[in-house]
């Protein structure tokens, strides 16, 4: 039998364990890490992954974990504990998710310390707690995603510009961050690292804020500030003198 074979032998076992996963529930837990990955993965697509479940499919090597399908509490973050290697977890949601907040995510920061993606887009109920424990406590951030969670302000973005030195793509869009924030974002030590900066829809920031990215940060080639009523031409002007030329790949903005 080749390896094609084997391979899509394999695939089809478990897909049809995750069809009748409540038959199999006792066996799952037994299941070695290369093959809880596989189911992982698949019942990620299909979002049936769920706070009673989880403790069967997760194991202590798991690297990456997406849970944005599916319906998960703090009760399920909880179990994370285990995953100590853990190195992304996306919780995006694409409607605002209520279930999940800061004392979950304060669990993750302290049990997996080798976290390098985190994405919370639409979390409404995260706040600065949570996201100064991961910043604190996991400095190997590389890109975070916080958009649309309405508890974050200025006191998140300054904790990931005091710690995370790696972090090169950082997305506040829909946020109540002001100038104050990203200013200690982008005078903190990932100034030479950041290269991506969402802060659309962000009603409190000024054209200093703007100002403050070009100055601060060399690196960035990505930098989208539209829908912010409070920045006028001045941003535009900005960009025309202080960004390098051709180092922009895409910029967005609106002038009120």
């Amino acid at each position: 039998m080749d390896a094609a074979f084997r391979f899509s032998l394999l695939d089809l076992c478990i897909y049809s364990l995750v069809k009748s996963l409540s038959r199999y529930a006792a066996d799952l837990q037994s299941l070695p890490p290369n093959l809880k990955d596989k189911l992982i993965k698949i019942m990620s697509a299909h979002g049936t992954i769920t706070d009673e479940n989880m403790h069967q499919v997760l194991h202590p090597g798991l690297q990456k974990l997406d849970l944005s399908a599916c319906d998960i509490t703090d009760h399920g973050l909880i179990m994370l504990q285990i995953c100590t290697q853990l190195r992304e977890i996306n919780l995006n949601s694409s409607d605002y998710k209520l279930s999940i907040t800061s004392e979950g995510l304060k669990v993750i920061a302290s049990s997996c310390p080798y976290l390098s993606e985190v994405c919370l887009r639409r979390c409404r109920n995260v706040s600065d707690e949570g996201i100064v424990a991961l910043a604190q406590q996991c400095r190997l951030l590389q890109v975070v995603n916080i958009s649309g969670c309405l508890g974050v302000t200025d006191a998140s973005l300054q904790a990931l510009g005091k710690n995370c030195k790696f972090l090169y793509s950082v997305d506040f869009s829909a946020t109540k961050v002001s100038d104050a924030g990203v200013i200690g974002l982008v005078n903190g030590v990932c100034s030479h690292k950041l290269k991506e900066i969402h802060m659309d829809r962000c009603v409190n920031l000024t054209d200093e804020a703007v100002e403050s990215v070009l100055i601060f940060c060399p690196h960035v080639f990505i930098l989208l500030f539209h829908g912010c009523p409070l920045i006028t031409d001045r941003s535009r002007e900005a960009l025309q003198q202080l960004a390098c030329p051709n180092q922009m790949k895409q910029v967005t903005w609106t002038v009120y």
